[in-house]
């Protein structure tokens, strides 16, 4: 019989099993406006939930309020999303050096869960490299599965005549995913007629992109799976859902 043995501590290890059973015994709540300004603003880790469906951990460095309003921001931009929810711990400051995060994301990725992270799940602009990315071979990423809404109402925009240039810094600023595009001096003299209240971005997309090629006949704006983007080329862009020309 041996009179010794090896034994190796895993203080991180063990930390993440604690964060993972503390939000375990959390119900989660609707992410909506009343649930996440209920919160008290605080630095913590959170978790989402799609249908009661774990998807994603993640960590608020200053306010939980304000990422989770990010990420209200963004799923309401999105199709067939669900029913979404949310469960979080108010984390120390202390505590953040250990990046609790990751240590939820390590454990929760060995069991094969949290399935939106590290796949497509974000709020910054992924760059100009993952606009030729063929999807078809990642049809589990996020942007795949909830494609940005181009039918998505654009409140308070009424009927009138507006300038490229104002039209397309307003749809910048409103539309709750990304729409990237290059300014052009000659989209300052174009005008576009809207004829109603609070359009589609589908429509606004079409009688921009018209009118600009009647200009230009390159440019064009082109719907990717989860943002859109503007540019004086075509492509080629193997995963676009819809070219406005």
């Amino acid at each position: 019989m041996a009179n010794s043995a090896e034994f190796r501590l895993s203080i991180t290890r063990a930390l993440g099993d604690q964060l993972a059973e503390s939000l375990s015994k959390l119900a989660p709540a609707p992410l909506d406006l009343p649930g996440i300004t209920g919160l008290a603003p605080r630095p913590g880790v959170y978790q989402l939930y799609e249908d009661d469906t774990f998807v994603y951990v993640g960590k608020a460095d200053n306010f939980l309020p304000g990422r989770l309003m990010e990420h209200f921001t963004k799923l309401s931009g999105r199709l067939h999303v669900g029913r979404m929810t949310f469960a979080c711990l108010y984390v120390e400051e202390d505590l953040h050096a250990v990046a609790p995060e990751k240590l939820l994301i390590a454990r929760y990725k060995g069991k094969g869960q949290a399935p939106w992270n590290n796949n497509g799940f974000g709020n910054n602009d992924p760059g100009k490299e993952r606009d030729t990315t063929d999807f078809s071979k990642k049809p589990n990423h996020f942007d795949v599965l909830h494609p940005a809404n181009l039918d998505w109402v654009c409140d308070g925009i009424g009927p009138g005549r507006y300038t490229v240039d104002k039209l397309l810094k307003r749809l910048k600023d409103d539309l709750p995913y990304v729409f990237r595009y290059q300014r052009a001096a000659f989209h300052k003299d174009l005008a576009v007629d809207v004829t109603c209240w609070n359009p589609t971005a589908d429509e606004l997309f079409r009688k921009i992109a018209s009118t600009v090629a009647v200009a230009n006949p390159l440019w064009q704006i082109t719907a990717l799976p989860g943002y859109v983007i503007m540019y004086p080329k075509s492509g080629p862009y193997p995963s676009a859902r819809r070219i406005y020309s």
